[in-house]
């Protein structure tokens, strides 16, 4: 099944948790909000293959940190859990804000590359391909994989047996 990324609706249709995303995010207008960032909603809710503890990640393409910031405190900054940060063991540097709404952890991803070119968004269309390819046995192993405590990528590397660094291996199946 194709589905579109960019826009949300495809999780109306969707798991209960993917129903429920839709739900949190549309009322809080979350990516209404980040709409100069040309935010996408990436991970492991949209491909259905999150557990208990996913959250719902937003990457957004920021070429001022400093204006980015200030938007995230105005949108988000009341929300219970807020952080703000900036990671600098990616590249290029992002800035990042956790919070919680509704029983959803979010975290709001902000990097001067274009949303559509971050590896985030990458991973989860080779993601979402090998899952329709391989099938449910292969799906529920990634999520018994990532219950072991595997992080996502790590996890269909060792399922796909690809050597090295699991980030730039799922890549190079673009």
């Amino acid at each position: 099944m194709d589905i579109n990324f960019e826009k949300l609706d495809y999780l109306k249709d969707g798991n209960p948790k993917q129903q429920q995303a839709y739900l949190v995010l549309s009322q809080n207008k979350v990516l209404e909000q980040l709409n100069e960032f040309d935010p996408l909603l990436v991970g492991t809710i949209p491909i259905n293959i999150d557990i208990e503890e996913s959250d719902l990640d937003i990457i957004c393409y920021c070429t001022n940190k400093t204006h980015f910031r200030q938007q995230i405190i105005k949108a988000f900054g009341g929300f219970p859990g807020f952080e703000l940060w900036e990671n600098t063991t990616v590249e290029p540097p992002a800035v990042v804000a956790n919070f919680r709404i509704n029983g959803f952890v979010l975290e709001v991803f902000g990097q001067n590359r274009p949303s559509r070119q971050q590896n985030a968004y990458r991973h989860m269309l080779v993601e979402h391909k090998l899952l329709l390819e391989r099938g449910e046995d292969f799906r529920q192993n990634i999520i018994d994989l990532k219950l072991q405590g595997y992080k996502t990528e790590p996890a269909f590397a060792l399922q796909l047996g690809l050597k090295g660094n699991p980030f730039e291996a799922l890549l190079e199946l673009e």
